[in-house]
């Protein structure tokens, strides 16, 4: 891979992780008028819609184990985003559930052990007691209840573990599946599951405003359709060690977007708390980590 290539698709990730932090904020702001299941089942199902009209070929070449496969991916990311969705309309401060949302990349090589019996870094047994103390300082940094604890952190530190579940599955399958066609199929896969629970759960409103349009069309287009076709694309050009490192920039993102858009404060507890769950997720990947470093060093030397 050459400077230039490389060099993109750093740049095009590090703005992945800026459309995924706005995914938040997008989100939040359809909340206020629409129901959570249902927001996110059409949010899923148009994208991957979207994403089928713009590779057709690499979803209907795909074989039915394939889409039974991809779907089983795409169930799993269900039970995810349920749960992340639910604690998206309830909490206070979105920054705090990014973080914590992210821990599913420090729960992923305990959940490949546990059911593939993959082999995990040391690395990893380190990363965890670091992302337990991180949680401890976020929920006594809570400013929801009179004990210190916000439940709706509950629901997001849930996600992180079926979405860790997803992950270990789905990096299973990438390998034998085209990854264009398996994102698209999850992902509808997802909104159709989800639409299902929201059928038999949820009102859906007869009308919305223009606004909350708005904010739920910038949710498909936006927030999930260019990000993953993106991320795709940056994927296949980048350096496994440098994305790993990247996408960690998802909750930072998020927390300093939700800063300026709704003025939110994170109390002294809170940033310590973040930071630990931050230095758990650089742990847990600290192979990419240093051959991040590696790579960058013999830059310099070089030049």
């Amino acid at each position: 891979m050459t400077k230039g290539a490389s060099l993109k698709a750093e740049l095009i990730l590090v703005l992945v992780t800026i459309l995924a932090a706005f995914g938040w904020i997008f989100s939040k702001e359809s909340l206020h008028e629409l129901p959570p299941f249902f927001f996110i089942s059409t949010r899923f199902i148009l994208a991957g819609f979207i994403l089928t009209l713009v590779a057709p070929k690499s979803v209907l070449g795909m074989t039915r184990i394939d889409w039974k496969h991809a779907s089983f991916v795409g169930g799993l990311m269900g039970l995810a985003m349920m749960f992340w969705i639910t604690g998206l309309d309830q909490i206070q401060n979105i920054g705090v559930g990014a973080f914590i949302s992210s821990l599913g990349v420090v729960f992923v090589p305990l959940v490949a052990r546990l059911i593939f019996k993959d082999s995990s870094s040391r690395s990893i047994w380190f990363a965890l007691p670091i992302a337990v103390i991180g949680l401890g300082c976020l929920s006594l940094g809570s400013v929801q209840s009179a004990i210190g604890f916000e439940f709706a952190q509950l629901y997001f530190l849930v996600a992180a573990c079926f979405l860790a579940l997803q992950f270990t599955f789905l990096s299973k399958l990438t390998a034998s599946i085209n990854s264009f066609g398996l994102t698209a199929v999850q992902l509808m896969a997802t909104g159709v599951m989800i639409l299902v629970v929201s059928l038999l759960t949820e009102e859906v409103p007869a009308t919305v405003s223009l606004s909350t349009l708005g904010w739920f069309f910038s949710s498909v287009f936006i927030a999930t359709t260019l990000r993953f076709l993106l991320q795709t694309y940056a994927m296949s050009l980048a350096s496994a060690s440098h994305a790993a490192i990247i996408m960690n920039l998802e909750p930072v993102w998020t927390a300093v977007f939700a800063v300026f858009w709704y003025s939110e404060r994170m109390t002294s507890w809170q940033l310590l708390g973040c930071t630990f769950v931050f230095i758990a997720m650089l742990v847990a990947k600290w192979s990419a980590v240093k051959s991040f470093i590696r790579k960058n060093e013999r830059k310099r030397f070089f030049h």
